[in-house]
């Protein structure tokens, strides 16, 4: 097990990375994830294949079919992602997207019957309060901008891929994130080739990055996740699970210099505590609901 946490929080950390990794790419968002996508996707093929593992996806259409939906909305979410860490910091990008845990907590009841309980309200209304925090002084000053809607979109966009895949319950591990790859691959490819036709143009400084970010961040990052959350408990899985959004946060201050005025460091505490509230206060009351 001690093995298995080492991977996960290498995981997380690598994911904390990506925004800082895409800073130095001068590409567009979506030729980011189109190379981010083909990378890594080759690269858990290869695993795939490697460990060889027989293929499921195929055996239960509807499964694959809510894949396919979730692989789509991933890639419009790091579309969506990348896009507001151009416009708006890789720091507040990461906060507005990590609105899309508890959106999730929120239309549980709707999608999932779960019920609506008070610490899911709470801590609801506490990234709210923290989004609004982060972000008050760029709405008082020009409302809803680009950048942001741009993180919540990808949040949005988060929610659908996690109900999508939570409905693919027969195709799981590996191959569930390679699919999703390869969905969202597909997706982002048509769209690139709409906005900008067959033409994709890599600057020779941006070489070392995508292949960072493709082979480390995706490829090793999702391999080294999906290896070790089967051998962790959820509840520890959940608990170093906001090691990714507190780290994307002081990587982007250390590496970036993205500095974040004092109230805004209260509404990063109000958006990462209450995700954190809503979720570890549920997985507790039902350990001790199974006791």
């Amino acid at each position: 097990m001690k093995k298995a946490y080492v991977k996960y929080i290498l995981a997380l950390l690598l994911f904390g990375l990506n925004g800082i990794v895409a800073s130095y790419i001068s590409l567009n968002s979506y030729e980011i994830v189109l190379l981010r996508t083909a990378i890594g996707g080759l690269l858990l093929l290869g695993v795939f294949l490697a460990s060889k593992r027989k293929p499921r996806g195929a055996r239960n259409k509807k499964d694959l079919l809510y894949l396919a939906i979730s692989g789509a909305a991933m890639g419009a979410s790091w579309m969506f992602l990348y896009e507001a860490y151009t416009q708006i910091g890789v720091g507040v990008a990461t906060l507005a997207y990590y609105c899309g845990p508890v959106l999730v907590m929120a239309i549980a009841p709707i999608v999932f019957r779960e019920k609506i309980t008070v610490a899911k309200g709470i801590g609801f209304l506490l990234v709210l309060a923290g989004m609004y925090l982060v972000n008050r002084q760029a709405l008082e000053r020009s409302g809803l901008s680009w950048g942001l809607l741009c993180g919540i979109l990808a949040a949005v966009m988060y929610v659908v891929m996690v109900v999508a895949n939570k409905k693919a319950k027969s195709i799981t591990g590996l191959e569930n994130v390679l699919l999703q790859l390869a969905f969202g691959f597909v997706v982002v490819a048509v769209f690139t080739v709409l906005r900008q036709g067959l033409t994709l143009t890599i600057a020779p400084q941006d070489v070392l990055p995508v292949l960072v970010l493709g082979v480390v961040n995706t490829g090793i990052g999702c391999y080294l996740y999906f290896s070790a959350i089967p051998q962790l408990p959820a509840q520890s899985v959940a608990i170093c699970g906001y090691l990714e959004p507190v780290s994307a946060l002081l990587f982007a201050s250390v590496i970036l210099r993205e500095r974040l005025a004092g109230w805004q460091w209260v509404g990063t505490v109000l958006v990462i505590g209450g995700a954190a509230f809503g979720e570890l206060y549920r997985r507790r009351k039902t350990a001790q609901s199974e006791k």
